[in-house]
């Protein structure tokens, strides 16, 4: 929701930064190491209960994953390669992070509790399948209530309050099954008048192929033609 809603008003602001990573030595890469290393250590902090300090580093593991792109589009640097290593440790940052939660949950409210971050992070990896397969199927799926951007959002308002945190797993788990849910809907819809848009395609492509051979004929015709004569 905040991507579609808020991404071009978030490139503005970030630029500037990109530009000045520019003139560093660090690559699009790097950052997203280092904001994966970060994530790491916020996961160990958070399974020993310092939840607050845990919130801070995740604010600044989510900094250079918002500080990547533009660094790579101030130096020129997008590529497809690129693009599949972020989105690629993305979802390592995820499951590390709710991987600690589920530690934290499983110590304060006992075993059950620690399912609910694995749930969480179940319903978010089909959250991200269902783009990647409408994506491979030449259809999309961006959208939802709930996307990476706003759970790392309401993960971090759980931080705040060690007995919130909890409940915020549950509001994450409800608001990533209806996002689920929406998308499922979004690109079975997509979907169903996709057949007949493939029919035309391929009806184009047969009249064309058929023009070109009825003018690989003419021409074939007159070169016989001519060397009749």
């Amino acid at each position: 929701m905040f991507d579609g809603r808020f991404r071009q008003q978030v490139e503005r602001i970030v630029r500037p930064v990109g530009q000045l990573l520019r003139r560093t030595r660090l690559t699009p890469d790097h950052l997203t190491v280092l904001g994966l290393v970060v994530a790491c250590i916020a996961a160990v902090v958070i399974a020993i209960g310092e939840l607050q300090v845990g919130l801070l580093l995740v604010i600044c593991a989510a900094l250079p994953d918002l500080f990547d792109g533009a660094l790579a589009k101030a130096s020129n640097q997008s590529s497809q390669r690129g693009a599949f290593f972020d989105s690629t440790i993305d979802r390592v940052t995820d499951a590390v992070l709710l991987g600690g939660v589920a530690w934290f949950l499983g110590s304060q409210r006992g075993a059950h509790a620690a399912v609910l971050p694995f749930a969480v992070m179940a319903v978010s990896s089909l959250i991200s399948y269902q783009r990647a397969k409408a994506e491979s199927l030449g259809l999309t799926a961006k959208g939802g209530l709930m996307e990476r951007a706003e759970r790392i959002i309401l993960l971090c308002v759980g931080l705040l309050f060690d007995s919130f945190l909890f409940w915020a797993m549950w509001l994450m788990l409800v608001l990533v099954t209806i996002t689920a849910v929406q998308r499922f809907i979004k690109v079975w819809k997509q979907a169903a008048i996709a057949p007949a848009t493939a029919e035309r395609a391929a009806l184009r492509q047969s009249r064309r192929a058929s023009r070109r051979a009825q003018r690989a004929d003419r021409r074939l015709r007159l070169s016989r033609g001519r060397l009749m004569k």
